[in-house]
């Protein structure tokens, strides 16, 4: 099955990419322009997204202390999130394939607008609660991405999958900003009051930017032999299914494990930043906004660059082996200084490591399953943010910080060598 499925993909992709301005309806200069505009929405909707999303991570802790809820219950309001988030991805991506990519957003979009209305009126801890379960459908850098996937040939996907990076250094600065000049100054529900009507907003650009259809119209073969036999929004068998396809599980494994180490040391960072840095509030506001400004800069400079002029093979195994270097320098760091230093290399590997991978396992399966793809994809993230807090927390404990620098470096060491050592299938594009 896969042999027949690697095979009609293969056959369909010119038909695919040459079929792009049947989508919109155009050709020609007029059907570039158009599409254009379109991905130009996606990233305005995900910018927006992500500042609204900052603006209530800011406000946060506050509303939940002055709710009386301790430390502890924080870390299961946070992990609820994170659980929603976990399973809700893969849901999403497959609402995107059945149901396209506008849809998808506006479900992402509208969620948010729900999410927002119960946080603005959480007076009691069970409403907070309560406020997180629209985060099953809040996923706006996924449905972003099914857009652009769905918009642009195989050879400019890393690229514009990469320039979203720009709108999520936007949202970090941008929504951190905001969300406590409004929180001080007008009250701390007002981050609240704006993300709702923000996001109601944000639901009006979809249904009015985004056309219908974004999805070329496949060929009957491809279609039979590719797409998914289930109608279900979530199945078990479908995620296995995806994952036979040549080089799938394999490059979905990096992307796990290289990240890992990163992911569980970020989850700790606030209490890092105070404990070993000794920042105050306000210096890890600076900080953040720090790693806003290299998410720009490196995501909408860098990545697309070395995209259009290096396969992705070789791209991924450089991000990996940057992790590596990086992990030595975080177990041998002693100040906030030398945490400075090594942000640029964690960003530009971070940001490479995600853009490529999500690009190679969009094209390594068919055009009907991108959608449920990008949402495996999306939940990575939410499983570190799950077992995150409880892993980091034990290393911390009992190793310190240098113990998440040395896991970085061992983990992507091995990983950097299964690259070197193993002949992953792809199928490599460059512009």
């Amino acid at each position: 099955m896969s042999t027949m499925n690697a095979k009609a993909i293969s056959e369909g992709e010119e038909e695919v990419s040459g079929m792009r301005n049947e989508t919109l309806g155009e050709s020609g200069h007029s059907g570039e322009v158009k599409r254009g505009q379109v991905i130009l929405v996606a990233y305005l909707i995900a910018a927006l997204d992500l500042t609204f999303l900052f603006m209530q991570m800011g406000i946060m802790p506050y509303l939940a202390k002055s709710l009386g809820l301790d430390s502890v219950g924080f870390g299961y309001l946070q992990t609820t999130f994170g659980i929603l988030q976990l399973v809700g991805g893969y849901i999403f991506g497959r609402f995107a394939d059945q149901f396209g990519a506008r849809a998808a957003l506006i479900l992402s979009c509208a969620s948010g607008s729900v999410f927002f209305l119960l946080m603005s009126i959480s007076t009691s801890i069970p409403l907070l609660f309560l406020s997180r379960l629209p985060g099953v459908f809040m996923h706006g850098i996924p449905g972003a991405q099914k857009v652009i996937t769905d918009m642009t040939a195989p050879s400019q996907r890393a690229d514009a999958l990469g320039k979203l990076g720009l709108c999520f250094g936007i949202g970090i600065i941008a929504g951190s900003a905001l969300g406590g000049v409004l929180s001080t100054k007008f009250g701390i529900f007002v981050p609240a009051y704006v993300g709702l009507v923000g996001s109601l907003i944000n639901t009006l650009i979809a249904m009015v930017w985004i056309p219908l259809q974004t999805k070329p119209k496949l060929n009957q073969h491809m279609t039979e032999n590719s797409t998914s036999q289930s109608g279900s929004l979530f199945s078990i068998s479908e995620i296995l299914r995806l994952m036979k396809f040549p080089g799938v599980m394999e490059v979905f494994i990096v992307k796990v494990f290289a990240g890992l180490p990163i992911g569980l040391f970020m989850i700790m960072f606030s209490i890092i930043s105070m404990d070993f840095f000794g920042l105050e509030a306000v210096e890890s506001g600076y900080l953040m906004s720090y790693f806003g400004v290299l998410q720009m800069v490196v995501q909408g400079l860098v990545v697309g660059k070395l995209a259009n002029h290096c396969t992705e093979m070789t791209l991924l195994r450089l991000s990996v082996f940057v992790f590596a270097g990086v992990g030595l320098g975080m177990a041998l760091m002693r100040t906030v200084w030398h945490y400075c230093i090594i942000a640029v290399p964690l960003v530009f590997a971070f940001s490479m490591l995600a853009t490529i991978t999500d690009s190679i396992l969009t094209k390594a399966v068919p055009s009907s399953d991108t959608g449920a793809m990008l949402g495996i994809c999306a939940s990575v993230q939410p499983f570190t943010r799950t077992v995150g807090p409880t892993i980091g927390g034990v290393l911390y404990k009992q190793f310190g910080v240098s113990s998440f620098g040395y896991l970085q470096l061992v983990v992507n060491i091995g990983l950097f060598v299964y690259l070197l050592k193993s002949k992953i299938p792809l199928r490599e594009v460059k512009s």
